[in-house]
């Protein structure tokens, strides 16, 4: 079997063109596809530092040096609860917020531009053998 034919071979190469082309356009901004994705994964009332990592798919440990480079570059800053100081909720800035508002409509046009040339019944096909494909590996029914 070609690598080309196997499915991970399939999803690896969309993935990394896609994120390719954010960064790129991430860059023109002096950012990078993680730093959209994180902040457009910040919600407005703020969201816990432990439940940021799960809503972008990633281990919490993973996100620390990312939380702490937002917190350097004035993008976020983190708050601790009144009541319990080990709850940290992280908000936006005004320049976090406009950067976020930079990345949301990068990602919009990205998917206006997939919907208009993909047909529907085959991004929801896409979507339905994703979503298939993830509950297997998460229930460990692939080994």
């Amino acid at each position: 079997m070609k690598p080309e034919e196997t499915i991970d071979f399939q999803i690896r190469w969309a993935w990394y063109n896609i994120s390719r082309m954010y960064n790129l356009k991430a860059n023109e901004f002096g950012g990078s596809m993680s730093i959209g994705y994180a902040l457009l994964n910040i919600d407005k009332k703020g969201t816990p530092s432990t439940k940021l990592a799960p809503k972008m798919g990633m281990e919490p440990r993973s996100l620390t040096r990312m939380i702490k480079h937002l917190d350097q570059e004035g993008l976020i800053k983190k708050v601790s609860d009144k009541n319990d100081k080990r709850l940290v909720k992280i908000f936006l800035t005004e320049k976090g917020i406009t950067i976020r508002e930079q990345a949301k409509e990068v990602v919009i046009s990205f998917n206006n531009k997939i919907k208009a040339e993909i047909q529907e019944k085959d991004l929801e096909t896409c979507f339905s053998v994703l979503s298939k494909l993830n509950k297997l590996i998460d229930n460990n029914n692939i080994f």
